[in-house]
């Protein structure tokens, strides 16, 4: 099997879709002659042309109120943003309109909102948030941050194939980080369905996109110290596979909550409720949240590393929680 990058992944996965389905279209700024801010669109437009490989005004707003229309027609847009931070720009139409289109009268918006979110790249305050949460929040959508090379692509053919609106956050540190084996035929990733990233017996660390490689990281670690931690990679976080969540708790009766977005309102709070509600009895131990901080993501790289959830900060809490 061929090795791909994430960003690659990703790339293949849309081309491939464009390729099957003439519905399928690409918009947004600068993804045509540029190729896109990251590149994932390099080359579309020179295989696709201009009519499905649509370049944009810096107007976020209008990018999704198009991508939305289009949707309504029977077409699947894949609608990129150059950073998901500016997502708010769009955020009425998303929320208000993009989301509410099944309840309000049956119509499918089969259209994917994508691009690239997350920090550790020195990116600051406007290009390094995980804005995931404001959108599993809103009922309709779905949202979708994959961590693998091989999931990025399944997710991706996944999302565009679906009737739903998707949120497709790319966590831009693994762009070029993460390269692993993708076959070259066909497949999907289903959506909703978590993936046991490592298995173990001691401990259970949920988690999803960059912060799965801190845990599989910690998790090395651990090993020698004969702990063994259970990773559940989430892949999708609405809807959330409830049924992964409290079948790894009942296995090690105690769990890690782990994600890169800040505390209050994140989906630790989420999966700690659900875990409350369906497998309270199998705890031996307090739900344990490792997030980042209640702060704007920081420009410089050390206050940036001290913000983020570490490797060295799963390590101490593990052994404090298998110890408890």
């Amino acid at each position: 099997m061929p090795q791909l990058t994430y960003l690659e992944a990703i790339r293949q996965g849309i081309w491939e879709e464009m390729e099957r389905d003439p519905t399928v279209f690409c918009i947004g700024e600068d993804i045509g002659i540029y190729g896109g801010a990251f590149k994932v669109t390099d080359g579309f437009i020179d295989r696709f042309g201009p009519e499905r490989v649509i370049d944009t005004p810096i107007a976020e707003s209008a990018i999704v109120g198009a991508a939305f229309g289009a949707s309504l027609t029977g077409m699947r847009p894949v609608a990129e943003f150059q950073f998901m931070d500016f997502l708010p720009c769009a955020f009425n139409q998303i929320v208000n309109m993009v989301a509410k289109a099944h309840y309000r009268w049956g119509a499918p918006a089969p259209l994917v909102i994508r691009g690239p979110s997350g920090g550790n790249v020195h990116g600051g305050p406007f290009h390094s948030q995980n804005p995931e949460m404001w959108f599993v929040h809103a009922p309709g959508l779905k949202v979708v941050c994959p961590a693998s090379a091989y999931d990025a692509k399944g997710l991706i053919k996944a999302s565009i194939r679906d009737n739903n609106p998707v949120i497709f956050f790319e966590h831009k540190y693994l762009y070029r980080r993460i390269k692993e084996e993708v076959p070259a035929e066909d497949y999907v990733v289903p959506l909703g369905k978590a993936r046991l990233a490592r298995e173990g017996r001691d401990l259970s660390v949920i988690t999803y996109a960059a912060m799965v490689y801190v845990a599989l990281e910690a998790a090395e670690i651990l090993a020698k110290e004969g702990i063994q931690l259970e990773i559940i990679d989430l892949r999708t976080l609405s809807p959330l596979d409830r049924e992964a969540i409290a079948q790894t708790v009942r296995k090690t009766n105690k769990v890690i909550l782990l994600h890169e977005d800040v505390r209050t309102g994140g989906i630790a709070g989420e999966i700690a409720a659900i875990i409350n509600e369906e497998a309270f009895d199998d705890l031996d131990g307090p739900i344990v949240r490792i997030t980042a901080q209640d702060s704007p993501v920081p420009f410089s790289p050390p206050q940036e590393e001290y913000f983020l959830p570490k490797v060295s900060d799963v390590v101490r809490e593990a052994r404090r929680l298998h110890a408890y």
